[in-house]
């Protein structure tokens, strides 16, 4: 009566696809109860899935192969685009000033890492596929570790009837300490710096508010005989009119407040609402008169500030000038929040859907200016699939444009993670597709990148698993791991070294770098709670990119390069 369940739930040479679903699911669920043990705050994570899954294949289960492999591979597509969506609205403005450095370093490392996978290899004699899975394993690089698969599976095709080891070997073997060696190495350069937590955080904090300085509001009285009877834009003139928004009016002896124009004119004594960065509000003051205290400004219930945000699809993709709200509806936009970013409103600023936009005038014309830009927060919380699945097609085209080398083998590709992961960047940096927006909330992306990464781990840990025990007895296990430690270490200490005593960098900053560099969420999960603050997830986001696509060719290119 219970064969059907036999059938299902015991290992089978020749499993289907509703058994392959079973055991995905089963190392799944398996996984995430053992990722979420903490030891000394760190704990696997989504990686718990790999090691259920190896212990799943250690006890015979198999896949169904055309189930498995997409399972695998669909899986890893899903991850890189959850990320390069979450990633994608910071991502070029990190390549300015101190993100170039913190690139700069993480690429330095990557190399570094390739460097001594190498010398490992020649003069250990350890394969080169099993030397490119001991590598990603090390560094924790997941993409890498399909990158390599991927390139393999080319190469065999190339060569038949030889048999290639299986990176996933390797990579299962140098894991464990890849993930634990970053965050051990990062609590001891913090003992030998001798790392203030609290005196880190202020500083990093009071450079950052020098450095970028969030937008300010101020009152203005007009005591400046020279603006007297002029217009607005004559006062301010037309560029600090860009960069300063007069949001309220108010003149002296009335309480009436209304919302200037630029052709608004000023009369003595009047009082301004301005917004804008601290040193344009000082020259826009010094133009006009004098700061003012004045409290009536803020008080006239037909002027309110409202925060709406952008979910209509055909007000996004347009710069505010564009939009015109000043003119055709008397209300000004002051502030833009996007990506946990407060930006200053500028007529040059292109809104993308998810944007939220701060906003003053009368309320009537709030509201009509509502109307046009939707705030139907229930419109964000369904992710606009068409745009993602567009994106992961042309991500999939672009992986797949062959880049043939000379003396190569096979082309090298982008493949499977690096262009669905570009594509993702550049489609959440613009904002979507035409009509189609790129904006998901945070629950969703979080949902579709552990959701996909654990697929791949499942897939990849139940393949594995058959040969694992047989493979680190034969060739001979504890040196693989060595091996890993060496790869992971170095590096680390490169970074920890170059970026505290050449480049002075916060170690707030390190800390997340190290992390970023090494693409590691458990690693960052720990800085998170560790360091109490958002600096190391900044920092994280800002290598994060770069260093997945230089791993992503690294590992192509190691089997390529290597293979005899």
């Amino acid at each position: 009566m219970f064969d059907f369940l036999k059938e299902l739930l015991t290992p089978s040479a020749t499993p289907g696809a509703v058994q392959t679903i079973i055991l995905v699911a089963a190392a799944i669920a398996g996984g995430v109860l053992l990722g979420r043990i903490k030891v000394a705050r760190v704990s696997l994570g989504a990686a718990g899935v790999l090691f259920v899954g190896l212990a799943l294949g250690h006890l015979q289960y198999s896949l169904h192969l055309e189930t498995m492999h997409f399972i695998r591979d669909f899986g890893l597509i899903l991850f890189v685009y959850a990320v390069g969506l979450q990633v994608g609205p910071s991502f070029f403005s990190s390549l300015k000033k101190e993100g170039l450095v913190l690139n700069s370093i993480a690429l330095s490392a990557v190399a570094l890492s390739f460097i001594i996978a190498w010398l490992i290899m020649r003069s250990s004699g350890t394969s080169a596929e099993h030397m490119a899975g001991i590598m990603t394993g090390a560094v924790t690089n997941t993409p890498s570790l399909g990158a390599a698969k991927s390139v393999l599976k080319e190469v065999a095709a190339t060569q038949p009837g030889r048999n290639f080891g299986d990176p996933a070997n390797g990579y299962a073997i140098a894991y464990p300490f890849g993930a634990i060696g970053e965050i051990l190495l990062i609590i001891l350069f913090q003992r030998l710096f001798r790392i203030n937590l609290q005196k880190e955080q202020a500083a990093f904090e009071a450079r950052r508010a020098q450095e970028y300085p969030h937008p300010a509001s101020l009152k203005c009285r007009v005591t400046n005989p020279d603006a007297f009877g002029k217009t607005l834009v004559d006062v301010l003139g037309t560029e600090l009119m860009k960069e300063v928004i007069v949001t309220r009016l108010k003149s002296s002896g009335t309480t009436k407040v209304l919302t200037p124009s630029a052709g608004t004119i000023l009369h003595e004594r009047d009082v301004l609402m301005l917004v804008g960065l601290p040193q344009e509000l000082e020259k826009a003051i010094g133009r006009m008169g004098r700061s003012s205290s004045d409290t009536f400004i803020t008080s006239d219930e037909e002027i309110e500030t409202r925060d709406i945000t952008v979910t209509r699809s055909k007000a996004a993709q347009q710069t505010l000038a564009q939009l015109n709200f000043d003119a055709q509806y008397g209300v000004k936009v002051t502030r833009i929040f996007r990506a946990g970013m407060e930006l200053v409103a500028n007529p040059e600023f292109v809104i993308h859907v998810g944007d939220t936009l701060r906003m003053v005038g009368p309320k009537m014309q709030l509201k009509e200016a509502e109307t046009v830009l939707g705030n139907s927060r229930n419109r964000l919380s369904e992710p606009e699939l068409a745009t993602i699945f567009i994106g992961i097609i042309l991500g999939l085209l672009l992986g797949s444009v062959p880049l043939a080398i000379p003396g190569l083998p096979v082309p090298v590709k982008l493949g499977i993670a690096a262009g669905p992961l570009l594509i993702a960047i550049f489609i959440s940096r613009y904002g979507g597709l035409a009509h189609l927006h790129s904006y998901m909330n945070q629950s969703a992306a979080w949902f579709m990148r552990d959701f996909g990464i654990c697929l791949f781990f499942a897939a990849v840990g139940i393949s594995a698993g058959k040969t694992l025990y047989e493979n680190f007895m034969t060739n001979n296990g504890w040196w693989w791991l060595l091996y890993g430690m060496a790869i992971t270490a170095t590096p680390v200490v490169f970074i920890a070294l170059v970026a505290r005593l050449v480049f002075k960098i916060n170690f707030l900053q390190i800390a997340g770098m190290i992390g970023g560099t090494y693409t590691s969420p458990p690693t960052l999960a720990f800085c998170n709670g560790y360091f109490k603050g958002d600096v190391p997830a900044q920092a994280y986001a800002t290598v994060y990119p770069l260093v997945t696509i230089a791993r992503i060719l690294a590992a192509q290119l190691f089997i390529l390069l290597f293979i005899r």
